[in-house]
C-alpha cells in the first residue's frame, strides 16, 4: 500500500507541475519566467506567407514603421513584484525598472498586457515582445498571432490598449512602431527586426532562461503551396 501511495503521489506531482518547454497554442514556456496567471490567448493564427524583404530598414520603409534601434537607456533597476511606482516614458518601455528573476514574463501569448516591470524584465533577458492594439481587426491579431506562432522561442504577444501605434515590437531599448497595419509589409518588417534584434540585448544574455520552439533569429519558415 505505502509503494502504490508513492506511486500515486509521483503522478499526481508531474501532472500538476510547471510546463517544461512551450506547450499548447499559446506556446508559454514557463521555465523562462513566470505566467503571472494570465489568460492565454490559445486562437489558431494564420500562418504567414513566405518574406518577401529581409533587409530591416527596407522592410520598416516599406511598412511605413518608425525604427530605434537604440532608445534611451532608461536604466535596469530591480523592484519587487507588484511594484506600482516605476514609470516611463513609453507606452511600449523598451528599458527602465524590472522586477528580478524568476518573475519576469514567461515566453507566451497572452490575452491581456503583463505589468511593465515584468515586461521589461523579459526583455532584460533578450526576449523581443508584439504589442498590437486591441482594436485590431480580428483577422489582423490571427496574423500576428500565426507570425507569432512561427517565431515563439523567445518571444512574447499580447494587445496593448495604452499605447497609440497599431503594432509595435520591442527588444531591449529598441522598438519598431507602426501605426497602420500594412499586411505582408509589417509582417516583413517585423521578421527582419526580430532576426536583427533579438537576444542581442539586455543585462542577461537570452540564454540565461530556456528558449523553447523557433525563434526569430530562426524561425520556422513557412511552407510554400
Amino acid at each position: 500500500m505505502l509503494f502504490l501511495a508513492v506511486v500515486v503521489a509521483i503522478a499526481i506531482l508531474a501532472g500538476c507541475g510547471g510546463d517544461s518547454g512551450a506547450n499548447g497554442s499559446a506556446h508559454v514556456n514557463e521555465d523562462s519566467g513566470s505566467t503571472h496567471d494570465l489568460p492565454l490567448d490559445e486562437r489558431e493564427g494564420t500562418p504567414p506567407l513566405p518574406v518577401k524583404q529581409t533587409d530591416l530598414r527596407k522592410a520598416a520603409e516599406r511598412a511605413r514603421c518608425s525604427l530605434y534601434t537604440l532608445r534611451k537607456d532608461e536604466g535596469s533597476r530591480v523592484v519587487p513584484p507588484n511594484y506600482s511606482e516605476a514609470k516611463y516614458e513609453s507606452y511600449v518601455p523598451t528599458s527602465g525598472p524590472h522586477v528580478e528573476p524568476p518573475y519576469q514574463q514567461a515566453d507566451g501569448a497572452y490575452m491581456i498586457m503583463p505589468e511593465p516591470i515584468d515586461l521589461v524584465a523579459s526583455l532584460d533577458h533578450g526576449r523581443i515582445e508584439i504589442h498590437y492594439a486591441p482594436t485590431l481587426r480580428e483577422h489582423i491579431q490571427l496574423e500576428l498571432k500565426g507570425l507569432y506562432d512561427s517565431m515563439y522561442g523567445g518571444t512574447l504577444l499580447f494587445p496593448n490598449e495604452f499605447m497609440t501605434y497599431s503594432v509595435a515590437v520591442a527588444t531591449w531599448r529598441g522598438i519598431l512602431a507602426c501605426n497602420t497595419w500594412y499586411g505582408q509589409h509589417t509582417i516583413d518588417a517585423i521578421r527582419a527586426f526580430g532576426k536583427a534584434t533579438w537576444g542581442k540585448r539586455g543585462s542577461e544574455p537570452v540564454v540565461a532562461f530556456p528558449v523553447s520552439g523557433p525563434t526569430p533569429r530562426d524561425p520556422e519558415e513557412p511552407s510554400v503551396d
